[in-house]
């Protein structure tokens, strides 16, 4: 299983907008800077997280992004959703009968993956943006 930069990069993003969205919109350009993430790419997650309605857009001088709602309300699931990041633990669709090695039947691990799969699922579905923001900020101030 992997996890792709734009996965990864999304929830670092969003975990820095969290932190910094108090105190107004924040650029796409400070988030770049301070993550280390091209500012190309960011533009192209940001799209995927405003169609999704994860971030907002503000115009003007001192615009930026923002949450669309509160931080302890965004689970990282839907965050890796929004960018389409697909953690798989098998090759195979589990809704169809063929199996992951192309044959009609499952690979004798494909249960184990599945579940390994069902517990990074659950696990992302449990987790949200405000304990990363607060588990950060708390760092920082030590």
């Amino acid at each position: 299983m992997k996890l792709s930069t734009k996965g990864r990069y999304a929830v670092m993003a969003l975990t820095d907008l969290a932190l910094y969205d108090l105190k107004g919109p924040v650029s796409l350009r400070d988030i770049s800077l301070r993550q280390n993430i091209s500012l190309l790419y960011l533009e192209q997650i940001f799209l995927r997280l405003k169609n999704k309605e994860i971030v907002k857009s503000v115009r003007g001088k001192k615009g930026g992004y923002k949450l669309s709602k509160d931080a302890s309300k965004i689970k990282l699931s839907e965050i890796l959703n929004a960018v389409d990041e697909k953690l798989k633990t098998v090759r195979c669709v589990k809704h169809l009968k063929k199996g992951c090695n192309g044959k009609s039947i499952k690979c004798n691990t494909h249960r184990l993956w599945d579940e390994l799969d069902n517990h990074i699922s659950s696990f992302l579905e449990k987790k949200y943006l405000s304990e990363l923001a607060y588990r950060n900020n708390l760092e920082r101030s030590l």
